[in-house]
This record gives C-alpha cells, structure tokens and sequence, in this order.
C-alpha cells in the first residue's frame, strides 16, 4: 500500500470493507439479466453468477441446485435473503 497516496488508501480500504454489498448489488444485476437473456448469452450470464455466489460463499451444492433449475425466480429469492 505504500505506492498509493493516503486518499487513494482510503478507497481502498472502503472498496474492501463494502466487498460484501458490492458483490450483492452485481449479483442483483445479474439476475436481472437472466431474466432477459436466452441461449448462450444465458449460459455467460450464468458464469458470471456462479463467480458472484462463489464470492458469497454460498455452499457449491446450492450453487449447482439454482444452475440445474435456471430459475431466475430461485436466485432472486437468494438475493432477498442474503439482503436480509
């Protein structure tokens, strides 16, 4: 950390104390794109999700149970209750 300035630390440290709801948010969003997406834009959207939970830490079994089912529905539950 010693090549940043002391605001661009401070950034940062921010970034990395809000790594939590930040994931949260992308993973939101990437719901919404489910939702919207079919084919193999679906199959991309989907990659990017698992890497989401992934950063969750949400249980890989869970992980692969929400894949099988490719229902947006089912994530949008999981955000609502990781929001909680």
């Amino acid at each position: 950390m010693a090549d940043f300035s002391p605001h661009q630390q401070k950034i940062i440290k921010r970034y990395y104390d809000n790594i939590d709801a930040i994931s949260l948010q992308k993973l939101a969003e990437l719901v919404s794109d489910l939702y919207l997406t079919q084919g193999k834009k679906r199959l991309s959207v989907w990659k990017n999700i698992e890497t989401a939970l992934i950063k969750l830490e949400i249980p890989q079994g869970r992980i692969d149970v929400l894949k099988q089912k490719d229902d947006p529905a089912l994530l949008a539950e999981l955000v609502k209750e990781l929001s909680r």
